[in-house]
């Protein structure tokens, strides 16, 4: 989006670029409390006895409580509401970080960042939801990717906290920086709206009009009677929760097969193993001390916050499937040169490798990253969304908890050779994949990407 619009629109939607910070600050606890894990790990490891399996279990604890938070968002959010649920993940994270900030040994550890996961499972669904609901079609693309842009920089932010606290080992300080942006996140959403399209769903109009009046000033008393028309239009014949048979309808099967896949080869590509992992990825590639493999993972934050911010341009003005493609065949070509580079012996192997992993996070940043989550929120049907949202959910947290479990005694038994070689492969499949299967949504509004679905029925 050219930096005049974005400049017009802050002039003139304050309540609509307020709403939107406040969303994807949940963004921003997701992608601290991925990252922090990386440095806090070996200090962890210094206090408790930590096997490689325990470490995988420590990491992949936030992961698999994420399941159970969509789970519990997706039977929540039609009946209570969104706001409700994101106030909700805001205090389990919250609850969640003290506890692990506190723990005294590793099994405390893990159930508190299951707990955590929980919060972040809940949020990381109806966030994307909530921003998807709130924005004007023309720039939901741009909004919606705020959300990924804060997980970028939750995770620089964490880097950052593990650096800073790197030098004396004290990771529990590490882990309850996070606290601070979740108390912000609770404020923030405890003073927003709830969306407009939620309220008119549950028969609440009125409210619903004075929102999008506030949200979109320029709009007339026509086109804001359109809105609502179109909601209702939507959600008329579907009054009851949708059954589960009808994700295997015709028009919809290939809308979430696809919702879940594309999030499937995101996991499969390596990125959360390089999150996750990062120091302990560097010292096999041949760098040495703990300071120069946490500044490393720094460097890691900053490319990954800077390529984010030229996806909410992209996403826009390249649209979505054009950038899927390319973001496949940079993060393959990426992890090939990682594989590769570790297989030499050489004086330049690390360095080769690091190329290709800022690379990596710079393809994956302008594409992998966010497209994932701005396709679950606009391509289900508005009363399938909670639901059709929680599948792609659960099958991308699912996989994050595979990589992030299995990672270290992969590298443990293939070494990092081969884990690369496999992560490449998938990406691969992900250019073949893209190219046959992904739709292009730029523009065009929710209620129109849901009459393209229902006529494909």
């Amino acid at each position: 989006m050219p930096a005049s619009r974005l400049r017009l629109i802050m002039r003139r939607k304050p309540m609509l670029i307020a709403i939107v910070i406040v969303a994807a600050l949940f963004g921003m606890l997701f992608g601290f409390d991925q990252g922090v894990i990386s440095g806090a790990l070996p200090f962890i490891k210094q206090d408790f006895t930590v096997t490689a399996f325990m470490e995988g279990v420590i990491t992949s604890a936030v992961p698999l409580g994420a399941v159970a938070g969509t789970l519990l968002a997706m039977v929540t959010t039609d009946r209570y509401g969104r706001k409700p649920m994101l106030i909700l993940g805001a205090v389990i994270f919250l609850v969640g970080s003290l506890i692990s900030a506190f723990a005294f040994n590793q099994y405390v550890l893990t159930l508190a960042r299951l707990l955590i996961g929980v919060g972040i499972g809940a949020s990381a669904m109806t966030a994307p939801m909530f921003l998807a609901e709130v924005a004007p079609a023309r720039i939901r693309g741009t909004i919606v990717s705020a959300f990924q842009l804060m997980i970028t920089i939750g995770i620089m932010i964490s880097y950052m906290s593990d650096a800073a606290f790197g030098g004396s080992g004290d990771w529990r300080w590490m882990i309850g920086v996070g606290v601070f942006p979740s108390i912000i996140a609770l404020v923030g959403i405890l003073l927003s709206p709830e969306t407009p399209r939620w309220l008119t769903l549950n028969s609440n109009a009125d409210k619903a009009r004075d929102i999008i009046v506030k949200l979109q000033p320029e709009s007339s008393d026509a086109e804001v009677d359109q809105i609502i028309a179109e909601i209702k239009e939507s959600a008329k014949d579907e009054e009851a929760a949708p059954a589960w048979s009808t994700f295997l309808k015709k028009g919809i099967l290939p809308v979430t097969s696809f919702a879940m896949i594309v999030f499937v080869l995101q996991q499969l590509s390596g990125i959360n193993a390089i999150i996750y992992y990062a120091p302990e990825i560097f010292k096999n590639a041949g760098f040495s001390g703990t300071t120069t493999d946490l500044l490393a993972t720094v460097g890691i934050g900053v490319v990954n916050v800077a390529l984010t911010v030229v996806a909410m341009y992209l996403v826009e003005s390249m649209g979505r499937r054009k950038l899927l493609i390319m973001g496949f065949f940079g993060t393959a070509a990426s992890m090939a040169l990682v594989t590769v580079a570790t297989m030499m012996d050489i004086a330049a192997t690390p360095y080769l490798a690091m190329i290709g992993i800022f690379a990596f996070i710079a393809f994956f940043a302008v594409s992998l990253g966010p497209l994932p989550w701005l396709y679950m929120s606009e391509l289900f049907p508005l009363r399938l969304r909670p639901r059709g949202m929680a599948l792609a959910s659960i099958a991308n947290w699912f996989f994050n908890f595979i990589v992030a479990l299995l990672f270290p005694e992969l590298l443990a038994g293939i070494g990092i050779v081969g884990t690369f070689a496999i992560f490449t492969g998938f990406c691969v499949i992900g250019i073949f994949y893209a190219i046959a299967v992904a739709p292009e949504t730029k523009g065009v509004t929710l209620e129109e990407i849901e009459q393209r679905t229902v006529a494909a029925d």
